[in-house]
């Protein structure tokens, strides 16, 4: 008798009432879960991963509803509990881990009080025992110092110490079934290794479920057994995770993998899928992903298709309902990607040898200490933050430079130093030869201040939400006198929408009417509108789908060979880097460890901690093997160690490494900041 799945749900169906209709967020989506299974579930935004992890739970906000279908956990209906009963089997055999640490702990606790809090409320234990349980469980997701931490509050903890403590909350009750939404998507590169190897370890040895909700492919093919694509609310491919990857058969699945920039593969544009997830009030009749797909015929508009078996998947479309299609792996893939991808070497080929941005000696420092008289009284210091420690580099005109490290390493510190947001406690910052390290100089020189504009990572958060579109893309251009009368900034506007793949017409439309990718398009318009030389892109396209991030990044490439533009661009994601950048810096604790071409720099590293970051990068020919994480985290820029800021997490440390600070030197076409380099006692490196 085969074993009854942990979790099944049949025929959902999540519906919104509002005065102008129901809206359908999930519609009629069935899938099971096995003991002990890792189910990836990947999709743009507003496909409906959330809410079926939501409903699953039962955590539905009102006034949304399950209006159909059936939840069962190991054969039990839960989706129909009274509120208490399923309050008891939330936590106790479901767990949740949410993507924002912050809000998933109260700041008024301490971590140790809330793990200790959520045991007793679901098993037997005394108090006592309990705190001994919270404490074995901080150190089983890889706290430092359990015992000790165990009284600190969550503002004491980095971003990948919090998501450990969250994850410890979800197990603490030694649940069956994890609901993981988003768990990496906000950490860096090392942190998400650390995170995902320890998932898959605490799987391994508790037997326990895990749903992962997530737009990172990467992810999936590193930790999932199995997974399901979702498109507008239903499931259109789910099957083994190898098999989804590497022979996706869903034109959505096949789009979203030619999305995805890879570190092995070097293209001028990415393949992207054009237009957007449709909202709630607009999903299309029959296949909901007709109106983007360029395989679509008459069929596809009309009738929705159900999952029919495909190979080794299941898939929700027409081409796999008669043998009147041409519907294998290769066929798809050749169809969609027609255009195909151009070589980088001619974007490379762009820039010139002439410095645009020049950046010596740059330096940082943020004074943080407490007032004067709780210093006299505390009998302690000044706490000063070292955010950028001595930074050197150029920029040519026309090229990308990249910049990556993990989170409070500097990087937007330095972006926001040369934008002028920040002043510089030391060094200097020339444009087109001229200084512009002082406020006064910008001020004295302000046609050159004005040819640099800046791309922040939230476009919700730097667009003002209560003007039109057309007034926020015509400001800088106003404050700059580049068009006076009415129709000149209407001309102008609209010129600068269509330019970023938008109509003029949505001018007239508030930044909440418009999908993430669209409103970063906005910003890009607003950057433009000045007119600049040099853009300064901070995390532009972190907090978007691998599609939008595609559209985003083509465009980029497209409007630097059209109008010569340079870009700093900042991302902890290091294949997005690859693909767009001509050279590429790498920064640990305020300090430049690495500069070379980007080629050269992915091909043969050569700082350890380059080489650490590059390993712990998700791949998706990685499916069920595992990334070698970072060691340890950043330490504090408070209090830096001695010599090199890295050697407490170098595998190649010496004491010349724990008392000498590192200077940058030249080898073959690289600048590297490494006492091991120098020394030449680095093994070569062997990319993975």
């Amino acid at each position: 008798m085969t074993e009854r799945p942990l979790l099944e749900v049949r025929n959902l169906r999540v519906e919104f009432p509002t005065r102008w209709g129901t809206l359908v967020a999930v519609d009629d989506l069935s899938l099971t879960i096995e003991r002990g299974e890792v189910l990836g579930v990947v999709g743009e935004s507003g496909a409906g991963k959330s809410m079926t992890g939501t409903a699953i739970i039962g955590l539905l906000e009102p006034p949304g509803r399950i209006a159909k279908g059936e939840i069962l956990l190991d054969g039990r209906r839960i989706d129909n509990l009274p509120y208490e009963d399923m309050r008891k089997i939330r936590g106790r055999q479901i767990g949740a881990i949410f993507q924002d640490p912050l809000t998933s702990l109260n700041p008024l606790y301490t971590v140790g009080r809330q793990l200790v809090e959520t045991i007793l409320t679901h098993l037997p234990l005394t108090p006592a025992q309990a705190r001994k349980r919270a404490v074995e469980l901080l150190g089983e997701v890889g706290i430092p110092n359990p015992a000790e931490r165990f009284d600190h509050y969550p503002h004491q903890f980095s971003g990948g110490m919090r998501q450990r403590v969250v994850i410890a909350l979800a197990l603490c009750a030694e649940p069956r079934l994890i609901i993981a939404d988003e768990p990496t998507t906000a950490l860096d590169v090392s942190i998400q290794a650390q995170i995902i190897t320890l998932l898959k370890h605490l799987c391994a040895d508790y037997g326990t479920s895990v749903m992962l909700i997530t737009h990172d492919m990467g992810v999936i093919a590193e930790t999932a057994d199995r997974v399901a694509v979702m498109y507008a609310g239903r499931i259109g491919e789910i099957g083994l995770v190898a098999d989804v990857i590497h022979r996706p058969r869903f034109p959505y699945t096949v789009g979203l993998m030619g999305s995805i920039p890879t570190i092995g593969e070097e293209v001028e544009r990415l393949a992207q899928i054009d237009g957007s997830m449709p909202r709630l009030n607009e999903i299309p009749t029959g296949c909901g992903y007709h109106p983007r797909c360029q395989l679509a015929f008459d069929r596809c508009a009309v009738a929705r298709p159900e999952l029919t078996p495909a190979g080794s998947s299941r898939v929700a479309c027409w081409l796999y309902h008669g043998d009147d299609h041409d519907h294998s792996p290769a066929a798809l893939a050749s169809l969609i990607h027609r255009q195909s991808a151009t070589p980088a070497v001619a974007r490379a080929e762009a820039g010139t040898a002439e410095p645009l941005v020049e950046v010596a000696g740059l330096r940082r420092y943020f004074d943080v200490s407490p007032p004067w008289l709780n210093r006299v009284l505390e009998r302690t210091g000044r706490r000063i933050v070292h955010a950028v420690d001595g930074v050197d580099f150029s920029i040519n005109r026309g090229e990308t430079f990249g910049l990556v490290g993990e989170s409070g390493c500097g990087k937007s510190t330095i972006a926001r130093q040369i934008v002028g947001l920040y002043g510089l406690t030391a060094g200097s910052i020339t444009y087109q030869g001229v200084s512009l390290s002082s406020r006064r100089e910008r001020a004295h020189d302000r046609s050159r201040q004005e040819k640099m504009q800046m791309i922040f990572q939230d476009p919700h958060a730097s667009l003002n939400p209560r003007w039109r579109v057309a007034d926020i893309v015509a400001e800088p251009m106003l404050a700059r006198g580049l068009a006076t009368s009415g129709d000149e900034v209407r001309e102008r506007v609209g010129a600068l929408l269509r330019q970023v793949g938008l109509s003029p017409a949505d001018g007239r439309k508030f930044p909440h009417e418009f999908s993430g990718g669209q409103r970063q398009r906005i910003s890009i318009a607003r950057a433009l509108g000045g007119e600049p030389e040099f853009l300064v892109c901070d995390e532009p396209t972190s907090a978007l789908d691998v599609s939008v991030q595609a559209q985003i990044l083509n465009l980029m490439v497209d409007l630097q060979r059209r109008l010569g533009l340079t870009y700093l661009f900042i991302s902890h994601d290091l294949a997005v880097v690859h693909h767009i950048s001509a050279t590429v810096g790498v920064m640990y604790l305020g300090r430049l460890v690495e500069w070379a071409e980007t080629r050269r720099l992915f091909n043969r590293p050569r700082h350890p901690y380059t080489r650490m970051l590059l390993d712990a990068v998700p791949d998706l020919s990685m499916t069920g093997k595992r990334r070698t994480p970072v060691a340890g985290e950043v330490p504090s820029p408070i209090n830096p160690p001695p010599g090199c800021a890295f050697h407490p997490r170098c595998p190649f440390v010496t004491e010349r490494c724990r008392s000498e600070i590192p200077v940058a030197i030249e080898i073959a076409g690289s600048r590297v900041a490494c006492h091991a380099v120098e020394e030449t006692r680095l093994p070569d490196w062997h990319a993975a």
